[in-house]
């Protein structure tokens, strides 16, 4: 499983209602609560910087938490609701949910490219391009990878790719996507294409002018 959970750091309000949640908007922090599991909703402020940065970063609301709040065991958490400002639309409160090591969950989990150097179709000149960075998975909470690894060996001939089916998953982890979309392909570099390019232009234009002179001597004839 993931060794690299990011942590998320709160503190307890010391008072409840609109009014702490106010006078915690002042002071910086974004008021927020924690519920699930088997504990009691726990109200939390987390700094507002330290939010903003996250949220700026992207995918908040699908990225596992280990909420750490003082006096608290630490408990990983997924954001389920963050409301804004209507008109700033800047972070004003967020909802955390408590996860069991059990929970499936929706997460992005990033792709690790191996082997490129001893791709085959990459040894015959091919250039790599990825379609994905990432995919999304449906996994179990106490078994979330770092990382999906992409064994690029796999790839033989320009112009072949790699689809999720090809990849081996963590046991119990499966994409959202039920199709079998492409990862990685290698194609032809452009210098290549180009040179393919205008062999192709110049067997048309060979083809067009035999159709033409086999025309010009039937009508001769």
């Amino acid at each position: 499983m993931a060794g690299s959970i990011p942590d998320l750091h709160a503190q307890e309000p010391t008072g409840t209602g609109k009014g702490a949640a106010r006078a915690a908007r002042r002071e910086g922090m974004v008021p927020g609560i924690v519920f699930g599991g088997d504990a009691e909703p726990l109200p939390i402020n987390i700094p507002f910087n330290e939010l903003f940065k996250r949220l700026k970063a992207g995918r908040f609301k699908s990225t596992l938490f280990n909420l750490k709040v003082e006096g608290q065991e630490d408990v990983r958490v997924i954001c389920r609701d963050v409301q804004r400002d209507v008109v700033k639309d800047l972070p004003t409160h967020l909802d955390l949910m408590r996860l069991r090591r059990t929970t499936k969950i929706n997460l992005f989990i990033p792709l690790d490219f191996t082997n490129e150097e001893e791709c085959p179709a990459i040894k015959k000149g091919g250039v790599l391009t990825t379609v994905r960075n990432e995919i999304e998975l449906i996994v179990t909470a106490g078994d979330i990878p770092d990382a999906i690894e992409v064994d690029l060996t796999k790839i033989e001939s320009i112009g072949d790719t790699i689809t999720i089916s090809m990849i081996d998953l963590p046991k119990g982890a499966k994409p959202t996507i039920e199709r079998d979309f492409v990862i990685c392909n290698v194609s032809a570099p452009s210098s290549l294409k180009s040179q393919e390019d205008e062999e192709d232009d110049a067997e048309e234009s060979t083809e067009a002018t035999e159709v033409a002179e086999d025309a010009a001597e039937g009508g001769e004839e």
